[in-house]
Order: structure tokens, then sequence, then C-alpha cells
């Protein structure tokens, strides 16, 4: 697995002043753990923005607290941002032990091809993203691989019971769940312009004739 670094530094600055810090491009965080002390930290957002992006929350970080001289192993906890802008606003990091196991989300992979797309019987739709499991630090898996190479009929599905588990990782998800299965490709209904054009086409009924109205002035005495 890649190892992801990170430099903070100790914050000072708290609550609502934090505004000042973002505007000058540094994005505030919060370091906590089973046991450890909790820390203000702060870094440069561009470098935070990096991480998240690289680590999300389910890859270990090598954070290091300036002024320490070694570094923490943690994991991305939880990360906020503004609604509309996207701002990143704060993030919280937890710190693990390599004695502890813990519980991640960790992204599904898919492997293999499904013969049911090539048969054009439907498409692949996953259905879990993600899956939840327990381990320890140095077991976690970067990601977890599905196979869908069993997937033969529309009616076919990868569930969490099918899937196998790397080497000291533990699947935490209900094994009945689906996490891919083949959905069925719907026909588009006809463009309204062909139905119309269809319909102009179509011959049309013969108007019955009607009968013609006899001429009442033929046999009356002329006046």
């Amino acid at each position: 697995m890649e190892k992801i670094a990170l430099e903070l530094e100790k914050r000072e600055i708290v609550g609502k002043h934090t505004r000042k810090l973002r505007r000058a491009g540094v994005t505030p965080a919060h370091l906590f753990g089973h046991g450890v002390a909790s820390l203000a930290l702060e870094g440069a957002t561009t470098a935070v923005e990096g991480v998240v992006a690289k680590a999300g929350t389910s890859h270990p970080i090598n954070l290091k607290v300036k002024g320490e001289k070694r570094s923490r192993n943690v994991l991305i906890r939880e990360i906020q941002r503004k609604p509309v802008t996207g701002l990143l606003l704060h993030v919280d990091f937890y710190q693990v032990r390599s004695t502890e196991k813990m519980t991640v989300e960790v992204p599904v992979h898919l492997v293999g091809v499904a013969p049911a797309v090539g048969a054009r019987l439907g498409t692949v739709e996953v259905e879990m993203p993600a899956l939840e499991v327990e381990c320890l630090p140095a077991d976690l898996p970067a990601r977890i691989d599905v196979d869908i190479a069993g997937l033969k009929t529309a009616s076919d599905v990868v569930r969490v019971g099918d899937v196998r588990a790397p080497e000291g990782v533990t699947i935490l998800n209900d094994r009945e769940l689906a996490v891919v299965k083949i959905e069925m490709e719907r026909k588009a209904p006809a463009p309204t312009g062909e139905v119309e054009a269809a319909a102009e086409t179509a011959p049309k009924a013969e108007k019955a004739e009607k009968p013609e109205k006899p001429d009442r002035t033929q046999g009356k005495p002329a006046a």
C-alpha cells in the first residue's frame, strides 16, 4: 500500500477565529484517538486537500506533527466542507494503534468480465461501492476485489458472502446484501416523431358513402 505523508503543526487559534486561517489558505484539523491526548492542528489547505484526495477515509496516513520526533499512524475520520462551494473547512484525524483492530469502509474494485454484458443481457450495477471491514492497521487493504466473471445471466448477483476478503480482514456487512448485479436493459420508447409518422402512413378507413336523398320535386303536378 502506498505511503501517504502529511505534516501539520499545532494550532492555537480555535472557535470562530478559524475563519481567518481559511482565508489565509490554512485548514484547521483535529487529532484524537484511544488513549491519545487530542490536539488542535493546522496545515496548508493545498497539502491537506492533496492528502484527502489520495487517502479518503480508508488509507493510513503518516502524520508528522511539527516539533515531534515520531510520526503518527492516522486515518481521516471526518471531512467537513462548505455545502455550496465545497471549500474544505475542517478535517478530523484518528490515531490508530498497531495492535488495535479498527473498523473502516474500503472501496470495492471490480475484476474480470461479466458474460451477461457480452451477451447484451444487461449492464453491471454496483449496489455497494464500499464494504465495512475490521482488521489491524497493517492488514488494511486499499480496496476489496470483487470478481464479476460469474455474472452470466440477468438474475445473477454477487453478494457480500461471495466476496473473498484478504487475509486478516473481516467483512462486517450482511452476507445476503447484493454488492454487484446485472441490471436488465430497458428498451426505450419510440420517439414521438416516429409514432406520428407511422400514424400518417397507416391506411385510413374508407368512409361509408351516405345514401342519396330522393328528389321530392319529381312527380309533383305542375302548379
